[in-house]
């Protein structure tokens, strides 16, 4: 039998890759599902926030469900809801595939808490931020894997066959995981009783928002994750429209580059995971990675004019920046929360970050449809992302972060 760390590991990591391979599906096919629907490809922006506001529902009323069915069974559950949201997204008409987005974000919101609950308890404490960034980088593997894959089944097969494919693949997921469960789930709240209610709970939501208050170290980190997300969703949501609407690359191509934009954050996330680990500091750490990321984002916007090699270097370079900072994130989340909250904070914290996710994408197509630029819209997202970074470590400075 596996040690159990290696167990938890390799189930979390697989859920994570699939769940990601399906939600970054979505915006990889954002402009033939927008002119499907007679919209503009800048609206994919609208599906990705309802995808956030998913997320986000699940991360704040989602914790009675985890307690009760267990971490292995409720990312099962994820699973389904995100097979039927892949369902609904492939039908013509649109207000269906909005709540479609609602049930792939709320599929999706599950990885965040019960990954941590099943690693900070199986993790080897001076190895645990190495290992959460393993698992973080099914994140970008899977959206590497999306890249290369999603666009050749559409141009062989048609939309709503790699939209088929994409659903098996989910649904065989849950099958595959299900060895893990009776290790994974063995301390479930069998007798938690009204959990379905608790999804409809406004002081579900309340309370999801006071566990941040357990260490003085909890609103700056759930704070600057909030600022990454806005980044990161805009990167996840518009990278492949802009490279087809703005450098005529064509599909294929838009998903290559978003591959390695991918494959270069799967790596950036296991090398920053490594290094937070050595450093000793990961919400230092992190600061400085903010405003890293914010300079590789206008390095790609300049790289537009230079050849689709730099295009393809800048890519790469803010995947290992602006979306490789979740893996220390939450490993700094649970390593400063109490043990019994780990799966309440970390929840919280991607509330906010989600809401970012929301706001991050919105705003982003608002700016492009008032002045036609992406260069300009992904500017003002690098914007925020730099000045959060710098207000931070000037806070840093006046107050150190408690151990």
């Amino acid at each position: 039998m596996l040690p159990l760390w290696v167990s938890a590991l390799v189930a979390t990591l697989l859920v994570q890759t699939v769940s990601s391979f399906s939600s970054l599906a979505v915006p990889l096919l954002g402009p033939p599902l927008m002119a499907r629907a007679g919209l503009q490809p800048e609206s994919i922006g609208l599906v990705s926030a309802m995808t956030s506001a998913g997320i986000c529902w699940c991360l704040a009323c989602g914790g009675p469900m985890l307690t009760r069915h267990g971490p292995i069974r409720t990312l099962q559950i994820g699973l389904a809801c995100m097979a039927i949201g892949l369902f609904a997204l492939s039908q013509p008409l649109g207000l269906l595939g909005l709540l479609g987005a609602l049930a792939i974000g709320f599929g999706t919101g599950h990885n965040t808490p019960a990954g941590s609950q099943i690693l900070v308890r199986a993790a080897p404490p001076r190895h645990r931020t190495l290992i959460f960034s393993i698992k973080q980088a099914g994140v970008p593997l899977g959206g590497a894997l999306a890249g290369l894959v999603v666009a050749p089944l559409v141009l062989a097969q048609g939309l709503s066959a790699a939209l088929g494919t994409v659903i098996a693949i989910a649904l065989l997921t849950i099958l595959l995981v299900q060895p893990f469960r009776r290790r994974m789930d063995a301390d479930r709240g069998t007798n938690q009783p009204g959990w379905a209610r608790a999804l409809l709970s406004p002081a579900a939501l309340a309370r999801s928002v006071r566990v941040l208050r357990a260490h003085p170290s909890l609103p700056l980190l759930t704070a600057l994750g909030a600022s990454f997300s806005v980044m990161q969703s805009c990167l996840m949501a518009f990278t492949a429209t802009y490279a087809i609407t703005r450098h005529d690359a064509s599909l294929a191509e838009a998903g290559r580059i978003v591959a390695a934009m991918q494959f270069s954050s799967m790596a950036g996330r296991i090398a920053l995971g490594w290094l937070a680990d050595r450093m000793g500091n990961a919400l230092r750490h992190l600061v400085l990675q903010a405003v890293a990321s914010a300079l590789a984002v206008a390095l790609l916007v300049m790289a537009g004019g230079q050849g689709s090699a730099a295009l393809y270097a800048c890519a790469a370079l803010v995947g290992a920046t602006a979306i490789g900072w979740n893996g220390v994130h939450m490993a700094e989340l649970a390593r400063v929360a109490p043990l019994h909250l780990v799966s309440d904070i970390t929840s919280a914290a991607g509330l906010f970050g989600f809401m970012g996710s929301i706001l991050g994408p919105l705003a982003f197509t608002l700016l492009v449809s008032l002045t036609g630029s992406y260069e300009l819209a992904f500017l003002a997202m690098a914007a925020q992302l730099a000045a959060f970074g710098l207000a931070s470590a000037a806070l840093l400075r006046r107050h150190p972060p408690a151990a």
